[in-house]
């Protein structure tokens, strides 16, 4: 495996005098505070999502933040569970029979971390650009619905059958409006009233001052009395190794359940980092960060913690509190074990309203319709969108999200096996080659048809190419044939062979192909494969322009 580069991220300007650097270093503690108070109340919530005690999620806390603290190389990045990473982990769980639910959890992260290594080590960070934006927007656009509707029973008071699915759930709470409790309707409504007044403020932890004041609330006024459900007892985090004890067989069925949670945690961790990059400047590699991320979901598994990724709401709010370098992550890291020493009791008082509260909170970004809409008024990939969405809702996480994959993978070789050539033409007085039917002005090659395949020639839409060429040559009467490869980098066998077809069949017929823009390997391919025919220099040319003097110019040749 080649090493990876240790050359941490620059901030844009660097603090050259002491006042600078107590400046830098103020803001990371003021940004770690900020996210120390946003990683806490998120720990309790997005454990209940993954149906495990508090504890898990607070060992996965820290070791996400430690991890990635050493290994990752975004100033913004706050690696620890995310409401996606929970919630999908809980219901791919859910899938492997036979194994108690914290143990396949467990396995789960650690399967995810391996995979995740094992993608560094071969280089492929590329790979997350497979999962579209559209098809990751209405992923999440459709998961926040779901959890907001999971957080209803606890926001209403009430308890549901279970094993509703998440459409069947909300159709039973509406139709059991009378049974709706008041006082925890009451409390979770001031709680989001409280949390949306402090948000005002972004430097404050808006989730954790309404956690303390609704179990100071719990305290003094006695609401359990009224009928409001608390945590109950919360256990320290043990640190202690383990490894969850599975057969071989059962190895293989979580290694295949974490393939979607793999790619779920890379595409919204390199999603999340590679934005908030963006708007410093900073310039990250895809395949480090696969690398800590890997790193950080086997520490949390290996301690007994749960999946960690770099979710949006915390490194946002990391970027939103001024944030300068990956100290905040560590400020962080510190405040949280802090509080696990010392505050860990108090949360036996926690109202679950206030807990499913703080859970839509942290999903409210998600909530919103715009990006949606944004995609959708471009009047590009809809049926991406709408389809992601649907395919949450109505197959649940686990199988939306694997849905939501291969819909990503089906559109891409879709596209990328539609025979579309382009007829180019030159524009007047330059040497400029233009699709003709954009361009009227642009005058055909006397004795050449030349075309241009819209995507790189691979082994799916290479015979349809080859044969649409060939229509297009015979219903023009031209004898010429030049095919410009400058979207193909290269070629597959089957795209190789076609090409060798083609040519056979023209001169056959007495005509001839030529071709333009060959690349290097495309070049080198053709001399060692075809040295008679299309390897010949003669037949391969660097621009369009040479091609066309080619053949207007037939004793140059």
């Amino acid at each position: 495996m080649r090493p990876f580069s240790t050359r941490p991220v620059t901030p844009a300007s660097s603090p050259a005098d002491p006042r600078s650097l107590r400046a830098v270093l103020g803001a990371d503690l003021t940004a770690g505070l900020c996210v120390a108070g946003l990683l806490l109340p998120e720990a309790v919530a997005y454990a209940g999502l993954a149906r495990l005690p508090v504890a898990h999620a607070l060992v996965a806390v820290l070791a996400g933040l430690v991890v990635y603290a050493l290994l990752g190389r975004s100033r913004d990045a706050i690696v620890a569970p995310t409401s996606s990473s929970a919630s999908l982990a809980a219901a791919a769980a859910a899938g492997l029979a036979g194994i108690a639910h914290a143990e396949a959890l467990l396995a789960l992260t650690l399967a995810a971390g391996a995979v995740l290594l094992l993608l560094a080590a071969a280089r492929q960070g590329q790979l997350s650009a497979f999962v579209s934006r559209p098809v990751l927007r209405g992923f999440a656009f459709a998961l926040a619905i779901t959890i907001v509707i999971k957080q209803l029973p606890d926001v209403l008071g009430v308890l549901p059958p279970p094993g509703l699915d998440v459409l069947h759930l909300l159709v039973w709470v509406l139709g059991h409006a009378g049974d709706w409790h008041a006082t925890s309707l009451l409390v979770a409504l001031a709680t989001g009233a409280l949390i949306a007044l402090l948000r005002r403020q972004p430097t404050w932890p808006a989730s954790l001052i309404a956690l303390v004041v609704a179990i100071a609330a719990t305290r003094l006024l006695g609401l359990q009395g009224y009928g409001v459900a608390v945590v109950g007892a919360v256990e320290a985090p043990a640190f202690a190794p383990h490894l969850p004890a599975l057969a071989l067989d059962a190895w293989l069925n979580v290694a295949e359940l974490a393939v979607g949670l793999v790619v779920l945690l890379f595409a919204e961790s390199w999603g999340s980092m590679r934005s908030l990059a963006l708007q410093r400047g900073d310039t990250l590699n895809a395949n480090r960060e696969l690398f800590a991320l890997g790193v950080a979901n086997l520490a949390s598994g290996l301690l007994q913690g749960m999946p960690v990724g770099a979710g949006f709401s915390a490194s946002a709010a990391n970027h939103g509190a001024g944030a300068q370098s990956r100290r905040a992550g560590v400020v962080a890291c510190v405040v949280v074990a802090v509080a696990i020493a010392v505050a860990l009791p108090a949360l036996h008082w926690l109202p679950r309203p206030v807990l499913a509260v703080a859970v839509i909170a942290a999903l409210w970004h998600a909530l919103s319709p715009r990006p949606l809409l944004a995609t959708w008024h471009l009047g590009r990939d809809r049926l991406l969108i709408a389809g992601a969405v649907v395919a949450v809702l109505a197959l649940g996480l686990l199988h939306g999200m694997l849905a939501s994959i291969a819909l990503s993978l089906v559109e891409a070789l879709r596209r990328f096996s539609q025979p579309v050539l382009h007829e180019l033409g030159a524009l007047p007085g330059t040497r400029n080659f233009v699709n003709r039917p954009e361009h009227p002005e642009a005058e055909a090659v006397p004795g050449a048809l030349i075309l241009r395949p819209q995507e790189p020639l691979f082994f799916a839409s290479a015979e349809r190419v080859m044969a649409e060429a060939d229509s297009r040559l015979a219903a023009s009467g031209m004898g010429t044939l030049v095919l410009s490869l400058e979207e193909s980098g290269d070629l597959d066998s089957t795209a190789f062979e076609c090409l060798l077809e083609l040519d056979r069949r023209l001169a056959g017929r007495g005509q001839r192909l030529l071709l333009a823009r060959v690349k290097e390997p495309v070049r080198a391919l053709l001399r060692a494969n075809a040295a008679d025919g299309l390897g010949r220099e003669e037949r391969q040319f660097w621009s369009v322009a040479d091609a066309a003097a080619a053949v207007t110019a037939p004793a140059a040749r």
